[in-house]
């Protein structure tokens, strides 16, 4: 799949979400929770974590939060209430039962932080976010740095062998691996997801993989945010319409 592939998403929102035979996939940063300046500044919040506990139960269970977080990240944003995750963009993904595995580390990420720490010296308000099997960074607060911080990943990934993913004002340096669509269809295939029909959620580039699985194995994508070329055949505009929008479901 590339960029070339995806269309201009529909500007109608999706129609009220059944719970019974839908299996539900969310992304997080810019879907579930607003995008804050700094990720560590993204917290627990009551109606969120009421939110999930409840579609949880109305799911039996068919839920999972897939997201470039650390599973670390995610079990303290949501307070643990999530055991199905795939966490680093599919790099850690821990199933219904609880069991978790991930991906090896690529043995350049060492190289590739010092080359962007020495970057981020540059500028206090670049943040290098460290999650053992990619390196993301971010210049939401240094917008002016975003050619030279893109530049300059795009490089070390052309020299290492690292997965160069740009995302909403940040560029990481991944494990080469997973998907979020890679993801999706795995969850798909075991208890409680089987048989149901994929609905994902996300607002990035890094959800078009969800979108396309989701549409492959017979549901759809919302698209969260501005519209753009994009796989889901929905859209919402910002993570209080999700929000609405999930708690409208039956």
């Amino acid at each position: 799949m590339s960029i070339a592939e995806l269309q201009i998403g529909l500007e109608s929102p999706p129609a009220r979400l059944a719970l019974a035979g839908t299996a539900l996939f969310l992304d997080l940063d810019g879907t579930l929770a607003t995008i804050a300046e700094r990720p560590e500044d993204v917290r627990p919040d009551p109606r969120r974590t009421n939110l999930v506990e409840r579609l949880l139960h109305g799911l039996d269970g068919r839920l999972a939060v897939v997201s470039g977080r650390s599973l670390e990240d995610i079990d303290h944003i949501l307070e643990g209430r999530v055991t199905t995750v795939a966490a680093i963009h599919g790099l850690v993904r821990r199933d219904a039962r609880g069991v978790v595995g991930e991906a090896a580390p690529h043995p350049a990420l060492g190289q590739a932080a010092a080359r962007l720490a020495e970057f981020a010296a540059r500028d206090r308000d670049l943040l290098i976010e460290d999650k053992t099997l990619s390196l993301a960074l971010h210049y939401r607060q240094a917008p002016h740095l975003a050619q030279p911080a893109r530049e300059l990943a795009r490089a070390i990934a052309d020299e290492t062998g690292l997965t160069c993913q740009p995302g909403d004002m940040v560029v990481e340096l991944r494990t080469p691996g997973a998907s979020k669509g890679d993801s999706i269809r795995a969850f798909m295939t075991e208890p409680p997801f089987a048989g149901a029909m994929p609905v994902f959620l996300g607002d990035d580039l890094t959800d078009e993989h969800g979108f396309f699985a989701a549409n492959t194995l017979g549901g759809y994508g919302v698209l969260v945010g501005p519209q753009r070329r994009t796989a889901a055949r929905y859209r919402l505009p910002d993570v209080e319409a999700v929000l609405a929008w999930l708690e409208a479901a039956s």
